[in-house]
């Protein structure tokens, strides 16, 4: 766990981003300790996707800095963010459905160009994170219910070792089985060296994942604190949120 002498992996600084004539972002701050899972969470619109795509750089900050492991790559291209140890896993899942489970695999694993250059035990612990992806490894990703897709999107995310994932509402639109089998596996990915910071709507998956948690409002980080805190303080969660997390167990 992050000691007050270790300094975040990732940490963001006034920073702003505009997407046309919209002023999305407006001074950003968050820091993302490593070795933890950070929860984004806000009402929709607040800018919680908004913040991920400028840390990939998908979109370009327009002011302010973004430090990752000590170094700034606000300004980067998105395929050098990536290689420097971040993974992104969109809303949209951004699998490729015309190509098999296997295809998938092997295009996000950066260093394979064949299926038998991926580390094989890493397979199987993703094997056994998410059994459907050895189930269905020979079948097109188009095919897969939306739960399957969800698992092949984090997958993928993690067939190679990363230093931070950036996960968009991982939870969404799931069925309940799912979204537990979703909880357990992050339960065990907490425990690798893999640092997490996860944006999510369903706030019981938030209150049982999360170490910390930043709430964003209006394109700004409005709080920053433990989940756990937030999680036992139903004011709060009235006064950032507008719900109770309570509510959604």
């Amino acid at each position: 766990m992050t000691t007050s002498a270790t300094p975040p992996l990732l940490s963001l600084s006034g920073v702003h981003t505009h997407i046309g004539a919209y002023h999305i972002l407006h001074g950003v701050d968050l820091v993302v300790p490593r070795g933890q899972l950070t929860m984004l969470l806000g009402r929709n619109g607040a800018g919680k996707t908004t913040t991920l795509r400028t840390i990939m750089g998908l979109w370009q900050a327009s002011q302010g800095s973004i430090v990752f492991d000590g170094q700034p790559i606000n300004g980067r291209t998105t395929p050098d963010i990536a290689a420097s140890g971040i993974a992104y896993v969109p809303e949209s899942m951004g699998i490729f459905g015309d190509l098999t489970v296997k295809e998938n695999m092997l295009l996000a694993a950066r260093g394979a160009r064949r299926i038998d250059d991926i580390d094989a035990k890493r397979l199987d612990w993703i094997f056994s994170l998410f059994p459907a992806m050895k189930k269905f490894w020979l079948h097109p990703a188009g095919k897969l219910s939306g739960g399957q897709k969800q698992m092949l999107a984090v997958s993928r995310a993690i067939v190679e070792p990363r230093k931070l994932l950036l996960i968009d509402e991982p939870s969404k639109g799931l069925a309940p089985a799912i979204i537990a089998n979703m909880i357990a596996a992050f339960r065990e990915l907490k425990q690798t060296d893999t640092t997490i910071l996860l944006v999510e709507q369903n706030f019981n998956f938030a209150r049982q994942l999360g170490d910390t948690v930043a709430v964003m409002d209006d394109g700004r980080v409005v709080h920053h604190g433990s989940m756990a805190e937030l999680a036992e303080d139903e004011a709060m969660q009235t006064r950032l949120l507008g719900l109770s997390l309570t509510a959604h167990q």
